[in-house]
């Protein structure tokens, strides 16, 4: 009987929030692809000079220098929880509401950028080293990320309509309370996301650099 429950507020909640996911997802997507362009823009000196850091980094990554686990784990949780943290503020700020599309739009950008920059200079090599360091957690923190700017921005959207069209709708109270669980509960997500990105992602990076190398 809960599952059931759990399953049509679920349903419910797609149903109704389906437009601002659709335009959120867009939005990242467009992100991407506009972060992998830019690499095709920058000039050959700035990738050169940005593949030297890269392969310093990936020298460490196969002799074990990189930083303690704990400290990656550390690193990307608070890192992430600041994103997430910071929409929420905007989307109880209601002016926040087009800061919350840049900044997913901005999250986008470095993963395209990111992945763009690895497979213009290494190719395959690039694709695989970016599917082991960039896909496993972002399998977690890309979905949290849209789900946290589709409520903000819905939550956003309907502060203004109270504020400025005098709308009478449900109490801001308990919309406020599902809205702050709602991101404790992608809280907990991340610290899975970033486990992932401490322990699993630098295993598999080593594994793969280790492999171009030789």
């Amino acid at each position: 009987m809960k599952k059931r429950m759990y399953q049509d507020i679920v349903a419910n909640h797609f149903r109704e929030h389906s437009s601002i996911y659709l335009f959120v997802i867009v939005l990242f997507l467009m992100g991407v692809i506009f972060g992998a362009i830019v690499v095709n823009s920058l000039s050959f000196n700035q990738k050169e000079d940005l593949f030297y850091y890269l392969s310093q980094f990936f020298g460490q990554v196969s002799t074990g220098k990189v930083a303690a686990s704990n400290d990656i784990l550390l690193q990307s949780f608070f890192h992430n929880i600041k994103f997430v943290g910071l929409m929420w503020i905007l989307g109880i700020s209601i002016i926040g509401l087009p800061v919350i599309l840049v900044l997913l739009f901005i999250k986008g950008m470095v993963v395209g950028f990111t992945v763009g920059f690895l497979v213009n200079q290494m190719q395959w090599d690039g694709f695989l080293l970016s599917f082991v360091s960039i896909l496993p957690q972002n399998l977690i923190i890309i979905p949290i990320f849209i789900f946290g700017a589709t409520l903000s921005v819905a939550f956003s959207l309907k502060m203004i309509r109270k504020q400025f069209m005098k709308k009478l709708g449900q109490p801001i109270f308990p919309l406020l309370g599902r809205y702050a669980l709602a991101f404790l509960g992608a809280l907990f997500l991340l610290v899975a996301a970033a486990s992932i990105e401490a322990y699993v992602s630098p295993a598999l990076m080593k594994l793969v650099v280790n492999a171009v190398q030789s």
